[in-house]
């Protein structure tokens, strides 16, 4: 990763925010596409390098912009951006002031959009820390049991067991049970999600 970039590109967002809309779609050509993690090839846990280094631009943004004008840009950078632009868009709510309304209204309008995608990895950038402290239960775990139908694994979910109650299991075994019932594969992470609260209501015996 082109950490120099990197660091002279929120100097510049924090200086002069309007800079964003130059950096953010050269984020990819500056410090390449690689994910971060080898074990993860399409990014969606971890993310890809230019996730990043947009992550950290969008922060040095909504750091330098009153409520309403970062709300503003956010939107901006999402609906007008290419699918890597939107990643980094959704990854980077995660710096946003809980506090801020009209960041946090923006950005779950954001996330909402991405999770009726059948982009995997867009869905996956969706369900990252934002979505954990701001999405209503409804909706998260629909969004989670799209990412489980997908095969997006389950560690892409911010705070999963946080959030993990008897409706999202009991929605996950019946999507088991659907596709057991159809001969379709049941991953582990089907598994996992359709008894995880069984087995902390009901320990096994020794």
């Amino acid at each position: 990763m082109n950490d120099g970039w990197i660091h002279d590109g929120v100097l510049a967002v924090g200086a002069e925010p309007t800079r964003i809309a130059e950096l953010f779609p050269a984020a990819g050509r500056a410090v390449g596409r690689d994910p971060v993690a080898a074990d993860d090839p399409l990014g969606l846990v971890h993310g890809t390098v230019d996730d990043r280094a947009r992550e950290e631009l969008l922060g040095a943004l909504l750091a330098a912009l009153p409520p309403e004008g970062a709300a503003t840009a956010v939107d901006e950078l999402y609906r007008f951006g290419d699918d890597a632009e939107r990643r980094g868009v959704l990854r980077g709510l995660s710096a946003a002031d809980p506090h801020d309304e009209p960041v946090v209204a923006v950005g779950l309008d954001l996330v909402a959009d991405a999770l009726r995608t059948n982009d995997p990895r867009l869905v996956a950038a969706a369900l990252g820390p934002f979505s954990a402290r701001h999405l209503d239960q409804h909706a998260w775990r629909h969004g989670v049991l799209k990412a489980l139908f997908m095969g997006i694994p389950l560690a892409a979910v911010a705070d999963l067991d946080g959030r993990d109650d008897d409706e999202l299991t009991r929605m996950a075994a019946a999507l088991v049970a659907e596709r057991r019932a159809a001969s379709r594969d049941i991953t582990d992470d089907m598994t996992r999600l359709a008894t995880a609260r069984t087995r902390t209501t009901h320990p096994q015996e020794d």
